[in-house]
């Protein structure tokens, strides 16, 4: 469950905005809605539809055709109960049809279920995208203050005679090379914000968004040993794929009928009289019963292909079903394949920036001391910068690779 996966409360509270909000959900929502209504037209047909009705006629023959010359109005009224074309299922056509329309429904859940994990995972991965470029705007940001203090230091030993034009030239191009990376990293931000609305479909309230380092934002709950792989059977793409199989199977079953032949009824009881005052006398009762069959013996070719589109259907629902599965596979193993280098990679990334950090450290202090040129300390400087921004993006992939096993495993792996 989503609200066990994720221990962090705003987190938690965005992802309910979201729910509540999306557009996307909302409309999986109300394909759930028209496809259940689809299934009960469906399951209708396999009862009889009885109606009352009533009516009048009146006719007027002319005399040469009443047969004594002169001319004849005659009215009758009638009133009756009875049911309508109601076809006599014994080949399963329209129980087929019924079946077909229900897996359709069952497959529509699984879709919203679809829909509902994917957006907890958009949420979660927007989140987190919000706090690393925050962070990475905080770190252009700092770096940018290092830099016009060290240009100003610079500038200083410039006007003194210590510092050369080239180190001067190159201290101002380490100041304007930063404010780029702040410029950019204002509008990744603000991009990460809008994307953030986007996704929760309403308006962030400021206090909802992350304002720790990545590092320290809380981590998702880690997989388990010894989880076994039918767990991928629950993944609601899987589940809809087998649904939207059943459903062919079942279409191809009313296909097949429609080469059997087809008994439909048609009846009714009620009253019939000439007045309308005596409809509903003695001796004024009137029924009717039409049953009628239709055997098919030349449609043009028309069942037959009709039963190929079905077995196609069938097919092509088939090598989705197993596309699915497959995908899901490749998924897990993916992620999983990133989850077992990740902590590596997150070791060597730190240490490089300790080393970064240090070897910007030392060029300092040569430079302070006349020993080096400044082109070594803005070197230095950069890869430092360099170093920093890659450790952020590993955290981040660390905390996003949870969330891409949360989504490849079907929303968790509790059962």
């Amino acid at each position: 469950d989503w609200r066990a996966f994720f221990p962090d409360e705003q987190l938690k509270m965005l992802i309910e905005l979201a729910l509540t909000h999306n557009r996307d959900l909302r409309v999986a929502a109300l394909q759930i809605d028209k496809a259940r209504a689809r299934y009960q037209i469906q399951r209708a047909d396999l009862l009889p539809s009885i109606a009352a009705s009533g009516g009048s006629e009146s006719q007027r023959l002319p005399g040469d055709l009443s047969g004594n010359g002169a001319s004849t109005l005659a009215r009758q009224y009638s009133a009756s109960v009875g049911l309508t074309s109601y076809e006599v299922d014994f080949f399963g056509r329209v129980q087929s049809l019924k079946d077909a329309a229900l897996e359709t429904f069952l497959a529509t859940e699984e879709a919203r279920r679809a829909a509902q994990i994917s957006l907890v995972s958009e949420v979660a991965n927007a989140y987190l995208a919000y706090a690393a470029d925050r962070e990475q705007l905080k770190l252009a940001r700092d770096t940018l203050g290092n830099r016009r203090a060290e240009y100003e230091l610079v500038r200083r030993r410039f006007e003194l005679g210590s510092a050369s034009a080239l180190d001067l030239s190159q201290a101002q191009t380490g100041v304007e090379s930063a404010r780029g990376e702040v410029a950019r990293y204002e509008a990744l931000l603000a991009q990460d914000r809008n994307a953030l609305v986007l996704v929760v479909g309403t308006s962030v309230d400021p206090a909802l968004l992350p304002t720790a380092p990545v590092a320290e934002l809380p981590t998702p709950a880690a997989l388990p040993a010894g989880l076994p792989s039918d767990l991928l059977l629950r993944r609601p793409d899987i589940v809809e794929a087998e649904h939207a199989l059943k459903a062919a199977n079942a279409n191809i079953g009313a296909a097949r009928a429609a080469f059997f032949p087809s008994i439909t009824l048609t009846a009714s009881v009620g009253t019939a009289s000439s007045d309308l005052s005596g409809l509903f006398d003695a001796g004024s009762r009137s029924w009717s019963f039409m049953p009628q069959i239709r055997l098919p013996i030349f449609e043009g070719g028309r069942n037959l292909a009709n039963l190929r589109v079905s077995e196609a259907d069938r097919d092509i629902s088939l090598a989705q079903y197993e596309k699915a599965i497959q995908k899901a596979f490749t998924e897990v193993a993916d992620t999983l394949a990133v989850q077992d280098t990740i902590d590596e990679r997150l070791s060597a990334q730190t240490a490089l920036t300790e080393a970064t950090g240090l070897s910007y450290r030392l060029s300092q202090a040569r430079f302070d001391k006349g020993i080096d040129s400044y082109l070594n300390v803005l070197v230095a400087q950069r890869s430092d910068y360099t170093a920093r921004q890659g450790l952020i993006e590993v955290q981040l992939n660390r905390l996003a690779n949870r969330i891409a096993l949360y989504r490849a495993l079907g929303g968790g792996w509790r059962s």
